[in-house]
């Protein structure tokens, strides 16, 4: 009976995969769709288009018909496309109507056979629009000084400051406050989130036993105190922002300098982010790989010159501007200028850099400028080292709102699912609760720039420890209302950890370019003796989602891939792991089958299986367990989402 309960098992995998991953056929089309979107310039293209022939009638404070084009959304609501579809949309029709009363535009020519295939192009690729992006008269300019925010009364004993400001934002918007979560799912979702672990079975069982009203509170210090594991857990976020890595483009030819130690050791000490930032723009030989970017081989776009580079990763990272496209012309999605981007460029630059608009030379000079001249300007003429100390202090001078407001963004993505500001780097979008985002700002001002005490904050509310949500498919910037916490997917480094943590089966040695200043431990108990984030990436961390790192990453995509199916059902890289920790398994786990179930539930979702679940396991695993048996005993738990799920 057993053999063939594992015989029925195995080739379930895949399905099991499908089903538990929800909807990845649907979501791989949608992505195909992005794909094909990709051939269709929206702001050179389609916004020309638009501009042209629609926004007379249609943008603005003008909506003649009640047809807006000032949003994606708003388009959408008119219901004239059905993206995807343009033979079903009815915007083609207009515009091709042989009709004079019906054909649009009315007050102009129609439009050229070229325009309507690009229009077509554009909906038949899904409808892809440039985020933030808006064709109405009115923009959003956040502001820069730091704000105070005045504090609404504490309803209910809830004093945390997050929480009198989300309850009050609850009130406002008619809904009722999430339920909180319990004990054993809080441990769980503290840990991963802020070292990147699963808990250990045995200090679960003891927090859970404790009855102390502050244990959470205490669990916070606890947790925020272990330096190495939260320094080998936050690599991953910081590698991905500061486009580090351990080998890849630029690092064999030395075209690309790692910052690896000086990062390290930056996140053990908890170094204060004013300092952090000063030493990354101001560096020493062992942090400037982040501004002197990569040097790439041949020849390259303008925009990817290394001075360039420079302007767009300082932006992106530390201020949340997208100077990407202010690289080869002025923004179409926000005020700043080519002009602005190659002032700040010319920073790193041994002199006046010419301006290029979409690759070709302009003529122009620039010299270096900083982008907010109301906190201060530079030295054009000075030495770059000082040109750079420069920039440093004005970019963290206090009166900065910006920096701080673009950090606590990031955290509160990280922690909660979704930016305040979203996505996170089009800090000019108006947030969805202002007070929010300026209190934790100015809160981290206050505590000195401690990350980890604006992390302590975060996950000591009522608003971190409650139940969290699934954010739905269609939910945009304009239309997204807060009641909760948002369930967020494992990173391939975590998936990977915590991978190792259950079968023990993780590497015992980092990447030799980190291997002389981090420390290893031994697999005692499963714990990883080296962290997924201290290795180089394999195929299944690349699928998985670990990026290449020769671009600055922020947010990693949420979707599932067809790749990943394969890979979590089929693939050797998992399936060797889970071989090697099944033999583990019984080598350490001598015991009953429900000891040995109870085991690898505890250990990968911290509860243990309900009766179904336990009755379940036991029909698979057989009286007498085989490896074979607790290899797919591992895997059917593995794939489960509430394993592959923080929430």
């Amino acid at each position: 009976m057993q053999e063939v309960c594992r015989n029925v098992w195995r080739p379930i995998k895949l399905i099991a995969v499908v089903v538990v991953t929800g909807g990845l056929m649907s979501s791989s089309a949608a992505r195909a769709e992005r794909q094909q979107g990709e051939a269709i310039d929206f702001a050179h293209q389609v916004v020309p288009i638009l501009q042209k022939h629609c926004a007379t009638c249609h943008a603005g404070e003008r909506a003649e018909g009640d047809f807006s084009i000032n949003s994606r959304q708003a388009i959408l609501d008119t219901g004239v496309i059905e993206p995807g579809d343009a033979d079903g949309s009815y915007l083609i029709e207009l515009v091709t109507s042989d009709d004079p009363e019906e054909r649009m535009p009315q007050k102009s020519p129609a439009l050229s056979a070229q325009d309507v295939a690009t229009l077509r192009a554009w909906i038949n690729a899904g409808m892809p629009w440039e985020e933030g992006y808006t064709f109405s008269k009115e923009t959003y300019e956040p502001p820069l000084l730091p704000r105070r925010p005045e504090l609404p009364p504490p309803v209910d004993g809830r004093t945390n400051p997050i929480d009198r400001i989300l309850d009050a934002y609850l009130v406002e918007h008619k809904l009722s406050r999430p339920e909180p979560i319990d004990d054993a799912v809080f441990m769980r979702r503290l840990y991963l989130d802020v070292v990147g672990l699963l808990p250990d079975p045995d200090r679960l069982a003891a927090f859970l036993a404790d009855e102390n009203p502050d244990k959470r509170q205490r669990l916070i210090e606890e947790v925020l105190g272990d330096d190495r594991a939260y320094a080998e857990h936050w690599l991953t976020f910081w590698n991905d922002l500061l486009r580090n890595d351990y080998e890849g483009t630029g690092y064999i030819d030395g075209g690309r300098k790692q910052i690896s130690k000086w990062l390290y050791n930056s996140l053990r000490e908890n170094k204060p982010y004013d300092q952090f930032v000063r030493e990354l723009i101001a560096p020493s030989s062992e942090s400037e790989g982040f501004i002197r970017g990569i040097k790439w081989r041949g020849n390259v776009n303008a925009s990817q010159r290394r001075e360039v580079q420079f302007a767009q990763n300082v932006s992106q990272v530390f201020l949340g501007i997208n100077m990407k496209c202010a690289s080869c012309h002025d923004s179409f999605i926000d005020r700043w200028k080519l002009k602005e981007t190659y002032g700040l460029a010319a920073v790193i630059a041994e002199g006046p850099l010419e301006t290029h608009r979409c690759d070709k030379p302009t003529g122009e000079m620039v010299k270096a400028a900083w982008i907010f001249p109301e906190l201060g300007q530079l030295d054009a003429d000075a030495p770059e080292p000082e040109r750079l100390e420069q920039l440093a202090r004005l970019m963290t001078d206090p009166r900065d709102g910006r920096l701080t407001r673009t950090i606590a963004n990031r955290l509160w993505h990280r922690f909660m699912g979704y930016g305040i500001v979203h996505p996170v780097d089009a800090m000019h979008t108006r947030p969805w609760n202002a007070d929010l985002l300026d209190y934790l700002a100015v809160y981290l001002a206050d505590e000195k720039y401690d990350l980890k005490a604006l992390i302590a904050l975060i996950a000591g509310s009522e608003a971190y420890q409650s139940q969290s949500h699934s954010l739905p498919d269609n939910v945009s910037v304009d239309s997204y209302v807060y009641t909760g916490a948002c369930a967020k997917r494992m990173t391939a480094e975590q998936f990977v950890d915590a991978v190792w943590q259950v079968t023990g089966a993780g590497p015992k040695k980092p990447h030799e370019s980190v291997a002389s200043f981090v420390e290893t431990g031994s697999d005692d108990n499963f714990r990883p003796p080296v962290r997924a984030a201290l290795v180089s990436a394999d195929l299944l961390m690349r699928s998985l989602g670990r990026p290449n790192r020769d671009q600055v990453v922020t947010t990693r995509p949420a979707s599932l891939t067809t790749l990943q199916a394969i890979d979590l059902s089929n693939g050797p890289i998992l399936a060797k792991a889970l071989r090697s920790g099944a033999a583990r398994i019984m080598k350490h786990n001598p015991g009953t089958t429900d000891e040995l179930i109870d085991q690898i539930y505890v250990e990968a979702l911290s509860r243990h299986p309900s009766e179904v679940e336990r009755q379940a396991a036991r029909e698979l695993v057989g009286e007498k367990p085989t490896p074979q048996a607790v290899e797919d005993l591992l895997w059917s738990v593995l794939m489960l989402p509430e394993f592959q799920l923080v929430r």
